[in-house]
Parts: structure tokens; C-alpha cells; sequence
């Protein structure tokens, strides 16, 4: 029950999808590349929009779904999101009588 109600969720929440204004999507703005750089340095651009009103972590007008392909691409793939090393996960065994 608790799987299916979880799922009624997702997908509801799924339905939500985010727009985009008309105003902010523009051709020549920063496409693919820019996002995916914007994304691999968002980190860094967030901590400093926090303490510069000038400086954001997207970029606005951009191209669209390029945009933002490259710079879910730069979050999740090469920035804070990717995998760093392989980790290895140890199992130890008990040993009963010892």
C-alpha cells in the first residue's frame, strides 16, 4: 500500500511540470555548452549570489532545453552529483563461539 501510494505521488508531482517564460528562452542566448559549464560551476555561483545580487546560477535569457540539458548534465554528471570514486562496501561475518 505504501508503494502505490508513493507512486500516486510521484506521478502527481511529476504532473507539476515547471514552465519556462516565453521572455527567458531567446536564440544566440547560452545554449548546451554555457549550461553545462553553469552547471559544473553552480556550487561556487551559488555560494557567491549569495553575497552578490549580480551574479545568478542560471542563466537567463538562455536557449531552452539545451540549456538546460547541459547544465543538468554539469550538476549531476560532472559536478556535485557525479560519483567520485568507487566505494567499497566490506562485509564481515561473524564468527559465533568466540
Amino acid at each position: 500500500m505504501k508503494k502505490l501510494l508513493l507512486l500516486v505521488v510521484m506521478v502527481l508531482l511529476a504532473a507539476c511540470a515547471a514552465t519556462q517564460a516565453s521572455d527567458a528562452v531567446a536564440p544566440g542566448a547560452p545554449g548546451f555548452l554555457l549550461g553545462l559549464w553553469h552547471g559544473f560551476i553552480f556550487p561556487v555561483a551559488w555560494l557567491i549570489s549569495l553575497f552578490a545580487p549580480k551574479v545568478a546560477v542560471y542563466a537567463v535569457p538562455n536557449d531552452g532545453g539545451w540549456y538546460d540539458f547541459g547544465y543538468f548534465l554539469g550538476i549531476v554528471v560532472f559536478g556535485v552529483g557525479a560519483k567520485r570514486g568507487h566505494t567499497e562496501v566490506r562485509h564481515r561475518t561473524r564468527r559465533h563461539g568466540s
